[in-house]
C-alpha cells in the first residue's frame, strides 16, 4: 500500500468533493501542471498596445494590454470600442469592434458605426517596453482589408502611409 500525505487545502477539497458525490479522481486531473513561481521566476512579459505619444499623446488604450476601447484623440473616426481581442501575445493580434466608418466622398458628419477588424502588429520592445507598435482597423464588410502599409506607429505617435 501506498501511503501520500495531502496538504491539509487538498484533504479539505477531497472530502468535499467525496461529500457532493463526485469522484476523487476528478481531483487530482490538473495537478502540476500549474507554473512554478517563486524566487528567481517571473511571469512572461504581457505585451501592451502602443504608449501615449506624438499625435496619440491624448489618446485611450495605448499602454494596456487588451484594452477594450481605443481612442487615438483625433475625430470620431480614430475611436474603436467594445473590442475583443483574439490571440494576443502573438506576433499579429485581432479583434473586432465598432468604429466610425466613413464612405468614400462622404463627411465625417455622414459616418455611422459599424463592426470594424482590428490589427496589431510589429510586436517588439519600444522605450524598454514590450509592445505592439502598430495598429490599424478596416472595414471587411465595406471591401476593406488589411495592408500593413498604412498605420498608427503606436511607439512614435505618428501616422504610416495614406491617412
Amino acid at each position: 500500500m501506498i501511503s501520500v500525505r495531502l496538504s491539509p487545502a487538498f484533504a479539505v477539497a477531497r472530502t468535499a468533493a467525496l461529500a457532493a458525490g463526485l469522484p476523487a479522481m476528478i481531483l487530482l486531473a490538473g495537478c502540476g501542471s500549474q507554473p512554478r513561481s517563486g524566487p528567481g521566476t517571473s511571469p512572461p512579459a504581457r505585451p501592451v498596445l502602443g504608449r501615449l505619444s506624438g499625435a496619440f499623446s491624448h489618446g485611450t488604450g495605448f499602454g494596456s494590454a487588451e484594452p477594450p476601447k481605443i481612442f487615438n484623440g483625433g475625430d470620431p473616426t480614430g475611436l474603436v470600442s467594445k473590442i475583443q481581442w483574439s490571440g494576443w501575445g502573438g506576433q499579429r493580434v485581432t479583434g473586432t469592434g465598432l468604429a466610425e466608418y466613413i464612405g468614400p466622398g462622404q463627411s465625417v458628419a455622414t459616418g455611422r458605426q459599424a463592426r470594424a477588424t482590428v490589427v496589431a502588429f510589429h510586436l517588439g520592445r519600444c522605450h524598454g517596453t514590450l509592445m505592439y507598435k502598430a495598429v490599424e482597423w478596416f472595414f471587411p464588410q465595406h471591401g476593406q482589408s488589411f495592408s500593413p502599409v498604412n498605420y498608427e506607429n503606436v511607439c512614435a505617435g505618428t501616422f504610416h502611409g495614406t491617412h
